[in-house]
Order: structure tokens, then C-alpha cells, then sequence
């Protein structure tokens, strides 16, 4: 007489569960990168197209700086160290003011910095005018 056993080994492996599993981290590092990732945009510069620039509906100040890195506040020459103290006046009480920065293009980066610095000591926003791509 021969006898069988009735124990067999199963040989078949389940996937299921470990889909389910490769998907909840999948999720997970999705969610969690979008935490992580630095504000690449830190330094909040606003260029303007030509094609689609609106004019602002905020009270726009000009700063320009020229050839002989001089400076001027809407068209009133006013020296580097006084800018800050006259564009705090002119901006003061007003409801999200714009300042739009002219430069020309012989103007060295340090002085464009400088003027950069005191519209962010100011927690105002900038823009930067550039000329149409021809």
C-alpha cells in the first residue's frame, strides 16, 4: 500500500502584496520631495516681456542708474546713501509698490546689487526693465 502525504509544498510566490507595497512608497518619496526641495526662485526678480507686459495697477517708483553710476529717483538725482531714506518716503502707505530699475549696460553689477539690497530692506517688489529681444 502506498501512502501519499498530504503536505505539499507550494511552490507559487504572491506579488500582490508587494506591489501594493513598492506603490505606498512610491507615494511616499513623491509627497515628501515636494517638501524638501529648495525655493530655487530666492531671489524674486519679475522680468517683463514685451508681449505680454500689462501695465501694473500698484504704484510703480523709477530707480535708474546711468553710465557715470549715478543714481536717480524718478528722475530726481539722489545720491546712494540717501536712496534708501527716499524711497522708504515714497513708498510708505502704499498698498504693494512696484520699483522698476533702469540700468544701463556699462553699469558694473555692484551698484545694481546695492540698489537690489535696498528695495529688499524695504520689502518692496522689483523689476527689472530690459529691452525687447529685436
Amino acid at each position: 500500500m502506498k501512502l501519499r502525504s498530504r503536505s505539499k509544498a507550494n511552490a507559487k510566490f504572491e506579488m500582490s502584496s508587494m506591489t501594493d507595497l513598492v506603490f505606498l512608497l512610491l507615494i511616499f518619496f513623491m509627497l515628501i520631495t515636494t517638501l524638501v526641495v529648495p525655493n530655487v526662485n530666492s531671489l524674486k526678480l519679475l522680468l517683463p516681456s514685451s508681449d505680454t507686459a500689462k501695465p501694473t495697477e500698484n504704484l510703480t517708483v523709477s530707480v535708474a542708474i546711468d553710465e557715470s553710476k549715478s543714481y536717480f529717483l524718478d528722475g530726481q538725482p539722489v545720491s546712494l546713501g540717501s536712496l534708501e531714506r527716499s524711497l522708504g518716503e515714497f513708498v510708505a502707505g502704499h498698498p504693494d509698490p512696484v520699483v522698476i530699475l533702469h540700468t544701463a549696460n556699462t553699469v558694473p553689477i555692484e551698484n545694481v546689487v546695492a540698489v537690489m539690497d535696498i528695495v529688499n530692506r524695504l520689502k518692496v517688489k522689483m523689476v527689472l526693465a530690459t529691452d525687447p529681444e529685436k
